[in-house]
């Protein structure tokens, strides 16, 4: 059942041989609100973390052999005593992870904003389960892990600077005060730290400029891991916040992390994002992927040029696609996939499989709050794109409601439920937009009806209907994307595709029974 399932949730590449089998590959690798990347190597396997912030389960882990067909495998964080998210927005949670092996041990090194600060888990799996947490004494965010030898350094970004302290990885314990070694290039907001060492170089990767338009990667090395760091004189190494960009489909580019394949090319990892109808953007920041040429004693050069595109010509490691996920969703499970979620810490005994649908409990809190409304969704991957459900609402009272939602945040989302009212129940499509709601469509249906519900999405507009048979859709009209961008509504997320039902009073027993959810790109 899903309660136990909420518990227990021609670019040269360096000095490398060039005998890779494949050419050319598709921007974004992880589309939709997939942001900060940080990727790890064990032999042929990568490994990559995301960003989650107000979600649960935390922390998405996904897996590839050739870094652009990722598969997600779990989520690091999929209990209550990992992860507390209380009355969580989406600015708070969890933020930019860093992923790490040493030793036949994986290390999800990361940051509650909203809780006690930067923390580890770890697993000789990268499956799960991980391991409770360990809380570190060294504040900042986008904290990241350095192994060498018998040590295992910690960077983060406390005041808005670089610093550096050793630490016990399985306890936590701070080794060495923490010494600051780098504010960056004068960009705002110097963030997103990593370390690696090269040709007896010790590099620090970070990002400047803000998570916005203005975002870029700069880098500095040191022969000594405590610094001075020298900053590269070709700074930004990636940055679409410049002419040559200008028009590019990609911005905001940054928050990186580095890695290097088997055959020694290297790679880069990095978020973005896909503005729409103008400047505006809604599926949150992506994980995207450049190659990167790292020459010895040299400072690396990304893509060649430091700008990349949607559609990338040059050599890449030997592909492996990965099987597409089913369009449907039948709910005939025991368990929901990794690429469902809640918000905050869910009510367990809220969501059911009962072998035929997915059984949602009305809860009082619903998603026009932070808290834990019944709400399951899953991330917006395409611009455009087409998602159903079908829902039945039982045992409901005066104003309870159950169906689909566009949700951004608690403030910004486009609803079309079923609502019982003193007369019967009706369909509405609804609107929350900041402090306005506003009602655009009711329409009566019978008592107990099954309802078909769908969205489809394009580059300026979410598009709602219904039907009654699943088969014959009768259009109820539009609104603008817009409304739901990052640039209006705010938060670090992006639009996620869910289900909900929502109750007024405690007494209520209501529920929905959801028969299907279909998703796919146009």
């Amino acid at each position: 059942m899903i309660k136990t399932t909420l518990l227990t949730l021609g670019i040269g590449l360096g000095s490398a041989s060039m005998a890779q089998a494949d050419r050319g590959y598709a921007n974004p690798v992880i589309p939709g609100f997939h942001p900060d990347p940080s990727v790890c190597r064990v032999d042929n396997d990568f490994y990559l973390v995301n960003s989650s912030f107000q979600f649960f389960p935390a922390v998405p882990i996904f897996h590839s052999t050739d870094l652009i067909h990722w598969e997600q495998i779990g989520n690091c964080l999929t209990r209550p005593s990992q992860v507390r998210l209380e009355n969580v927005n989406a600015w708070g949670g969890i933020y930019a992870p860093t992923i790490r092996h040493h030793n036949g041990t994986f290390y999800m090194i990361t940051t509650n904003v909203s809780d006690r600060g930067n923390f580890i888990v770890c697993a000789t799996d990268p499956k799960g389960p991980w391991s409770d947490p360990v809380w570190l004494s060294q504040s900042g965010i986008d904290p990241s892990l350095f192994f060498e030898d018998d040590k295992c350094y910690m960077v983060s970004n406390p005041d808005g600077g670089i610093w550096l302290c050793t630490i016990d990885p399985l306890t936590g314990r701070q080794l060495s005060e923490s010494r600051r070694i780098w504010d960056g290039t004068g960009g705002r907001y110097p963030e997103g730290p990593h370390i690696y060492k090269k040709d007896g170089w010790y590099y620090l990767l970070i990002s400047e400029g803000g998570t916005e338009y203005g975002h870029m990667v700069t880098i500095a090395r040191s022969r000594s891991i405590d610094g001075p760091y020298t900053p590269n004189p070709s700074n930004p190494i990636l940055t679409h916040f410049c002419h040559a960009a200008e028009g590019c489909p990609i911005q905001g580019t940054g928050h990186a992390d580095i890695v290097e394949a088997a055959d020694g090319s290297w790679w880069m990892v990095f978020l973005a994002f896909r503005p729409q109808d103008g400047s505006h953007h809604l599926l949150g920041r992506e994980t995207f992927l450049a190659p990167v040429r790292w020459d010895k004693d040299a400072w690396p050069v990304v893509n060649a040029s430091g700008t990349v595109g949607l559609q990338m010509d040059v050599p890449t490691l030997k592909q492996q696609p990965q099987p597409q996920r089913p369009q449907r969703t039948a709910f005939d499970g025991r368990q929901l996939g990794p690429e469902w979620v809640h918000l905050c810490n869910p009510v367990a005994d809220n969501y059911a499989l009962t072998g035929k649908t997915l059984r949602l409990t009305a809860s009082e809190t619903d998603i026009n709050q932070t808290g834990k409304p019944t709400f399951v969704a899953r991330r917006q991957e395409h611009i455009d794109f087409e998602a159903a459900t079908c829902v039945t609402l039982s045992k409901a009272g005066q104003g309870d409601r159950a169906g689909l939602t566009v949700y951004m945040e608690s403030h910004s989302h486009y609803d079309l439920a079923i609502e019982q009212t003193a007369s019967g129940q009706q369909l509405v499509l609804q609107f929350r937009l900041g402090r306005l709601t506003h009602d655009a469509k009711r329409i009566s249906i019978a008592q107990g009806q099954k309802v078909h519900l769908k969205v489809t999405g394009s580059n300026s507009s979410y598009s709602f209907a219904y039907s009654l048979d699943g088969h014959d859709f009768t259009d109820l009209g539009q609104m603008d994307a817009r409304y739901l961008s990052t640039e209006t509504a705010g938060g670090f997320t992006g639009i996620t595709l869910g289900m909900f039902a929502s109750k007024q009073t405690q007494a209520s027993k209501a529920f929905a029974d959801f028969d299907y959810f279909d998703y796919k790109g146009l």
